[in-house]
């Protein structure tokens, strides 16, 4: 048991004690954006399965491959919040809790919904390359899948806890999350599994030339640390984990 809570703390210890004071002081209202994204996505869920509401749902929010790509890019941000209609819910609202409220402190609020966008983004363009690609390609995807609508909120979550695990040095937990998504595709062959792994991609890219840039010199970088309070000290684990320099003075 100990050694379990030692590898935890490595682990996890940096997150824990970044989201800990803001939830501690402020509750639930430390996390605003991930409440309203919360109600959102239900309310969208609600709406969908209403007669009156199922039109306006797609309308707005469902993006397709076979719709055109100006179209798509306008739906993309709203289609973050819109889970499939056959799924349980309460899934999708406890990983946007968690993950979206876990970001929103650690990163921000206009850092966490860029990522998000961007891991969703990447999964709406990885459908129609794969699709134009054709099923012939290792990348490629059956035309069929252009009927299918895109994942929701599963791709923005799996790529914001992957960039999590890399911005706060756990790394296993990103290893983790990534091998799942990639056993999910070896197992069940679909549009969703592949668009997760194009948001990983997309959000691995991400990582790699944000850590180019702070390594460029004469860049001056900061500690990852909660928009709420204080960072670590110079010299902390957070230094370490994620190779940044110390806060400059």
């Amino acid at each position: 048991m100990r050694t379990l809570a030692r590898w935890a703390r490595a682990e996890w210890g940096l997150v824990y004690d970044t989201v800990r004071e803001p939830l501690l002081r402020r509750r639930l209202r430390a996390v605003p954006t991930t409440l309203a994204a919360v109600c959102l996505t239900a309310l969208l869920q609600y709406a969908q399965n209403q007669p009156w509401g199922r039109g306006f749902v797609h309308r707005v929010g469902s993006v397709r491959a076979e719709d055109p790509l100006w179209l798509s890019l306008l739906r993309t941000p709203m289609s973050l919040f819109v889970p499939a209609p056959d799924l349980p819910v309460y899934g999708a609202l406890a990983q946007i809790l968690g993950v979206f409220g876990v970001a929103e402190i650690c990163l921000g609020r206009w850092r966490t919904l860029a990522v998000a966008y961007v891991a969703t983004l990447a999964g709406t363009l990885y459908a129609r390359l794969g699709i134009a690609l054709g099923p012939g390609s290792p990348l490629g995807l059956p035309r069929t899948e252009a009927h299918v609508v895109d994942t929701g909120p599963s791709a923005a979550v799996v790529g914001l806890a992957v960039y999590l695990g890399w911005r706060y040095g756990a790394y296993v937990t990103a290893g983790a999350v990534t091998a799942a998504m990639a056993v999910e595709v070896a197992l069940k062959e679909n549009l969703a599994g592949r668009e997760h792994l194009a948001a990983l991609t997309a959000v691995a890219l991400v990582c790699a030339l944000s850590a180019v840039r702070r390594r460029w010199p004469g860049h001056g970088g900061r500690v990852p640390h909660s928009p709420s309070g204080p960072g670590p000290g110079p010299g902390s684990r957070a230094d370490r984990a994620s190779g940044l320099p110390p806060i400059q003075s």
